[in-house]
C-alpha cells in the first residue's frame, strides 16, 4: 500500500475501528509491514524514572498496527468530507459498461444464428 508519514488514514477493523489518524511512522520487515497512527492502537507502558521522567509510572503511548487494518482517507476534504480514497462511481459505471457489453455480444450471437438457419 503506498502510505507515507503524514497521510491521514482511517481504521477499517479492529479495536479502534472508524477512528482517524496521521501516520507517524512507517516499519517493514520481511513479514509485514505496520504503520504508527496517533492516538489509535494505545497501549500502557511502564518507564523508570530518569533523566527526561522524573517520576516514571504508567505512560499511554501509540503502538504500531498491521498496514491493511488502515485505508488512507480522501485528500480533497471539501468534497468528500471523511470518505475514503475508494471511489464507488467508477465501479458502477464499470459495471453498466460491461452489462452493455454483453447485451450486444448476445445481440450479435442471436444475429448469427439467425443467418445460419
Amino acid at each position: 500500500m503506498n502510505l507515507k508519514v503524514g497521510d491521514k488514514v482511517v481504521v477499517i477493523t479492529g479495536k479502534d475501528k472508524g477512528k482517524e489518524g496521521k501516520v507517524l511512522a512507517k516499519k517493514k520487515t520481511l513479514k509485514s509491514c505496520k504503520v504508527l497512527v496517533e492516538g489509535i492502537n494505545m497501549v500502557k507502558r511502564n518507564v523508570k524514572p530518569n533523566g527526561q521522567n522524573q517520576n516514571g509510572g504508567i505512560i499511554d503511548k501509540e503502538s504500531f498496527i498491521d498496514i491493511s487494518n488502515v485505508k488512507k482517507v480522501a485528500s480533497s476534504a471539501k468534497k468528500n468530507a471523511g470518505k475514503t480514497s475508494k471511489a464507488k462511481k467508477e465501479v458502477k459505471e464499470v459495471k453498466e459498461v460491461k452489462a452493455e457489453k454483453k447485451e450486444s455480444k448476445a445481440k450479435n450471437s442471436s444475429k448469427k444464428k439467425s443467418k445460419v438457419d
